[in-house]
């Protein structure tokens, strides 16, 4: 299985990781909620470990915005957290287990394998389709529609449209935006981002910037009441 390891804590993410990899599955590693978040909304994985708390996104943040994106990903929760409440807010917010520390690496990758194999035998979301407010997102036609005209659209700008529209309703922040759609993971002191913001709400008729919103020094919010 392919398994994506969100832990702050280096020394269980290394352990964790190198005792699955040894249990012949690949896995992925993220030290915080953002990157975590990012990694998960572009790739596909089997299966989820994330930890409960966590700099940037705290990891319950991070799955209710999965579960909201239509992502099924089986989720194992792992935090120090184990009164009844602590267990039953984790699961409520759309983890499918959750496992207390300290814990033995032995029943974590029991609960691993299991989560799956229950994984695998769901159906597939029908997740190729994104919509909000006015605008519609076909991914497998790579078509864009607002009021039902289509929009036409370059590479980056759908990616960049796609994004957005994944987190509707959410602040996007502009480091999220540079490594989920131009997979820097610095800084270039550019006006990039602006740049294409722009051409998009020209194109989509965005004249009075009320589909994308700025959210002036942080980045922006798709507004789907639009």
């Amino acid at each position: 299985m392919k398994i994506l390891i969100i832990e702050d804590d280096p020394k269980i993410r290394t352990y964790v990781g190198k005792g699955l990899k040894e249990a012949g599955h690949v896995v992925d590693l993220a030290e915080d909620g953002e990157s975590g978040l990012h990694l998960c909304m572009n790739e596909k994985y089997d299966v989820l470990i994330v930890d409960r708390m966590l700099p940037k996104l705290d990891g319950l943040s991070l799955i209710k915005t999965l579960r909201g994106s239509g992502n099924l990903t089986g989720v194992l929760i792992l935090s120090a957290l184990g009164d009844v409440d602590d267990r039953v807010a984790g699961l409520r917010s759309g983890g499918d287990d959750y496992l207390v520390k300290p814990f033995a690496f032995v029943e974590l990758l029991a609960r691993v394998e299991a989560l799956g194999k229950r994984s695998s035998s769901l159906p597939l979301a029908q997740s190729t389709l994104l919509k909000a407010g006015d605008l519609e997102m076909d991914l497998l036609a790579r078509k864009v529609r607002r009021n039902g005209k289509i929009i036409e659209l370059q590479a980056r700008e759908f990616r960049l449209l796609e994004y957005l529209v994944k987190f509707k309703g959410q602040l996007v922040t502009r480091t999220m935006l540079l490594e989920g759609v131009w997979d820097y993971h610095f800084d270039p002191q550019t006006s990039v981002i602006d740049v294409h913001i722009s051409r998009l709400r020209k194109k989509l008729g965005d004249t009075g910037n009320t589909l994308i919103k700025t959210v002036r020094g942080a980045g922006y919010i798709i507004d789907e009441s639009v």
